[in-house]
């Protein structure tokens, strides 16, 4: 058995074929990626067998533009946490969850059993098909005797209009430490150098057009006194009390980011997570020797480490400005996540270098409005679940992020939630004019505090750190490539949506888009919104329906 259904449908291996409901027939437009699924299963088995050996086919004219890829499930110990329960979940006990997706091997070869499988298709035109109707069939035969098992249809229309560019910033936080760990190289060794790229490719594809730019190791989920491996871009030369710089690595970081379409560089933290008290990890060449010259011992507004970053930060300006002005691409952080009790500190590691970043851009993910309010944060970056306050007081170029406390009612990415409630943040996003977002594991291979690795084909929750999924959003395939998730494909969809609604308001106005996303409801909100899984999927038809509607 076979059948077509929604990008939106998790499929476990326990359900049933009947309780999914089929998707004949959907648009897109004509530049974007459009994504569904595909679920199979079988009760007829050759003698002695555990599976039918199964070759999928696809006829269609779009079939070259089409990719496929097989949804593995990965294992869930945690799959809400331990101290909140939502509702909204799909499930909320240890088992086998659907998240890792594999490329279909050329010889399209499956192994159907009597478990629920499924597939995960991408079909991207580039822009090249023409717009019109096209036919998808997908068939399923058996391998030794070619019988046709069962055949499952599509039809697509694609509308002659484009996707417009993506305005919104958007970071998931690239962890090339975790890089180094996991595929057991030496930092920023040649090897090094290429996984980096992967992963940041497959980023650029998914939207994320923001990298983390490690110039010192990132004071980021790090155990007090601890360390985490030295990802250094800056080579530093302490020397007599004064200090020299080396900028040849981030320099071929920065070339190889706007090779692969990074639009701006998110420099790590100058100061220490939860506090902003202490100094990162700074290695330097001093006395002959390889050495740690600051860290967890070092006062943050301390004489040493203000007179370091006052030599340092014009000279990284410096050359940014020199890689044809990247300077200005650049978005700076004080310290991640403080809270009302760390203000003080704060403003006081602010106040070492807010002299030196005048004119540029310092955001920092923080919950409090009082940070804004006694302008000690310009730029901040609200959580989903603390931004009423933020959005009430109309902050100009707000931006937003979920972590792991972001649970209750609001959009996140654990592997347990529905996809609809993943995407659904894309709406939220336009309705409220969110200038960027911001989510802090890309790729954090590491546990809580970064005490060790973990694999996380095994562990998807950082062993018990956070709900699984909520650390990253790519596998590392055996290659060093960066295998998406379900959920990377998911949150891209969002964005997709987010362009499509900025378009039709274009071609209209936002209260008529806004009619289309609230039409027959309450309005929309980060924490109300629609659960059922054909809201967004519906809501993109009339989308696309009234784009077509203003083509000549």
């Amino acid at each position: 058995m076979l059948k077509i259904v929604s990008s939106l449908e998790k499929c476990f291996l326990d359900e049933n074929i009947s309780e999914k409901t089929a998707l004949d027939a959907a648009s897109m437009l004509k530049n974007e990626v459009f994504r569904f699924g595909a679920c199979y299963t079988t009760d007829a088995f050759p003698s002695y067998r555990n599976c039918r050996v199964v070759k999928l086919e696809i006829r269609s004219p779009l079939a070259p533009y089409i990719r496929v890829w097989k949804i593995d499930h990965v294992p869930v110990k945690l799959p809400t946490g331990n101290s909140f329960y939502d509702a909204d979940n799909l499930r909320f006990t240890p088992g086998l969850y659907p998240d890792a997706l594999t490329p279909l091997k050329e010889d399209k070869r499956l192994m159907m059993g009597k478990n629920l499988e499924s597939l995960y298709f991408e079909l991207d035109t580039e822009g090249k098909a023409a717009p019109g109707e096209y036919p998808v069939t997908l068939l399923l035969a058996d391998e030794n005797t070619g019988d046709i098992l069962d055949r499952a249809k599509l039809h697509i229309r694609i509308i002659d209009a484009a996707l417009p560019e993506q305005q919104i910033t958007v970071t998931q936080w690239l962890h090339c430490d975790c890089l180094q760990s996991y595929y057991h190289t030496e930092s920023f060794d040649e090897r090094h150098w290429k996984i980096i790229e992967n992963f940041i490719k497959t980023a650029v594809a998914h939207g994320i057009n923001m990298i983390l730019t490690p110039i010192f190791t990132p004071p980021l989920d790090t155990h007090v006194g601890g360390e985490r491996p030295t990802t250094q871009l800056v080579d530093v030369f302490a020397e007599a009390g004064a200090y020299r710089f080396g900028f040849d690595k981030l320099g071929r970081f920065v070339d190889m980011c706007n090779a692969l379409g990074v639009k701006y560089f998110e420099i790590s933290h100058l100061f220490t997570q939860w506090g902003a008290s202490h100094a990162p990890k700074i290695m330097a060449h001093a006395d002959g020797k390889y050495t740690r010259i600051f860290g967890w011992d070092t006062d943050a507004t301390g004489a040493e480490y203000t007179a370091f970053l006052r030599a340092f930060i014009p000279k990284l300006l410096s050359f940014m400005k020199s890689k044809d002005g990247a300077d200005k691409r650049c978005r700076f952080h004080i310290s991640d996540e403080p809270s009302l009790n760390h203000l003080e500190q704060y403003l006081a590691s602010r106040r070492v270098v807010e002299d030196l970043l005048a004119g540029y851009t310092i955001i920092d993910a923080l919950s409090n409005y009082e940070f804004y309010e006694q302008g000690v944060v310009d730029h901040p970056i609200c959580a989903t679940n603390r931004i009423d306050a933020f959005i009430e007081k109309q902050v100009p170029d707000l931006w937003c992020y979920y972590c792991i406390s972001q649970w209750d009612k609001v959009s996140n990415r654990f592997i347990a939630m529905p996809s609809a409630r993943t995407r659904i943040i894309g709406t939220q996003l336009y309705k409220y004019n969110i200038a960027g977002f911001l989510q802090w594991g890309y790729n954090f291979y590491y546990n809580q505090f970064s005490y060790g690795v973990v694999n996380p084909y095994l562990c998807t929750d950082g062993e018990y750190f956070g709900p699984a999924g909520d650390a990253f959003s790519v596998y590392p395939g055996m290659d060093g490539e960066a295998l998406p998730s379900l959920r990377l494909k998911v949150f891209h969809d969002a964005l997709q949506d987010l362009r499509a609604l900025k378009l039709c308001e274009s071609l209209y106005d936002k209260a008529f888009v806004l009619g289309l996303m609230e039409e027959g409801g309450a309005p929309i909100t980060f924490s109300e919104y629609p659960r059922e899984i054909w809201y967004l999927p519906k809501l993109r038809e009339k989308v696309n329906r009234a784009i077509a509607d203003k083509i000549p």
